[in-house]
């Protein structure tokens, strides 16, 4: 059985005073307002203001009422995310808003070094079958953290294990309105589609589907820990920039971990399939000096300088 919006606050310990990320939906609501009644005085609000829909003035003046009958402060940031060639508008608009949040946060209370979001049961279930549409990896597979760390804040998640109805009867009890995200019912975006087709028939076959999705994306950010701690080790065996003596000593699995791993932290990019099977193979080949290695590799190039490899933006 999930536990109750009352439990899972009772798990959380964030640091004090805390940021609550609040959009004005019905879960960001339900989170605000359960923070400000157990941790009264302690809680302040973000929200961001995307202009990307005619509604999201009257999301803000709504976000406005809300905190001034909490007597929560509020800061207000108005984002305009453009989105780079090969970026959905989706992922560029998430990134603009995490980098807002915590612009505001740092900004306004210097003191906060905690944010909290709302994502919940619902969203995690939905991550983890986009994943696996997408034939993701164990980090596609893992899911959304409950905690993490990103630009100088710690960012927590306490209503995973919480499906969004239980969120929107909390609301109800407590006779608080909410803003409806006209999107949401627009079912020409993934999540939408698996809303409202899929966890209706997932809710019917398998009850307990939370629980269980939720404890495989466990099982699958715990083993996504231990090959981060053997791609740690791997690349200080092999260096930086990776030396392609020292890669071809290593598995092809374990060469393909430490270059993912490479990519990822030293240039925040990452290949896809098709490129990291062929930077293998090419690999493989530099057997002799005079082999020439050049292919595009996520956003940019890798190639071979003498005995090493190096990336280089597009």
């Amino acid at each position: 059985m999930a536990p109750t919006l009352e439990q899972a606050l009772a798990d959380f310990s964030p640091g004090l005073p805390f940021a609550v990320a609040f959009s004005g939906g019905a879960d960001s609501t339900a989170l605000l307002l359960a923070c400000a009644e157990r941790w009264p005085g302690q809680v302040r609000a973000v929200h961001i203001h995307h202009g990307l829909q005619a509604a999201a003035d009257d999301f803000e003046r709504h976000c406005q009422r809300v905190c001034e009958g909490l007597g929560v402060p509020l800061q207000v940031r108005r984002v305009q995310a453009g989105h780079a060639p090969g970026q959905s508008p989706e992922d560029a608009a998430r990134q603009a808003r995490y980098e807002s949040l915590a612009d505001a946060v740092t900004t306004a209370w210097p003191e906060v070094r905690d944010v909290v979001v709302a994502q919940h049961a619902d969203d995690q279930v939905e991550t983890l079958l986009i994943a696996l549409s997408r034939g993701a990896g164990l980090p596609g597979l893992a899911s959304m953290p409950a905690h993490w760390q990103r630009l100088g804040l710690n960012w927590h998640r306490p209503f995973l294990s919480l499906p969004g109805a239980v969120l929107r009867d909390y609301l109800r009890q407590k006779g608080q309105s909410w803003m409806e995200d006209p999107t949401n019912r627009d079912e020409q975006f993934t999540r939408n589609r698996i809303r409202a087709r899929l966890l209706p028939v997932l809710q019917e076959a398998f009850p307990a589907f939370r629980e269980t999705f939720a404890r495989s994306a466990a099982h699958a950010a715990q083993a996504q820990e231990v090959l981060n701690e053997v791609a740690e080790q791997d690349l200080a065996l092999v260096g930086l920039p990776p030396r392609i003596r020292a890669l071809q000593t290593l598995s092809r699995a374990r060469q393909a971990l430490v270059l993912r791993h490479w990519l990822r932290h030293s240039h925040a990019t990452t290949p896809s399939a098709a490129q990291l099977h062929e930077w293998l193979d090419q690999l493989a080949a530099c057997t002799t000096r005079g082999h020439r290695l050049h292919i595009k590799v996520g956003q940019g190039f890798v190639q071979r300088e003498g005995p090493v490899l190096v990336w280089t933006a597009l």
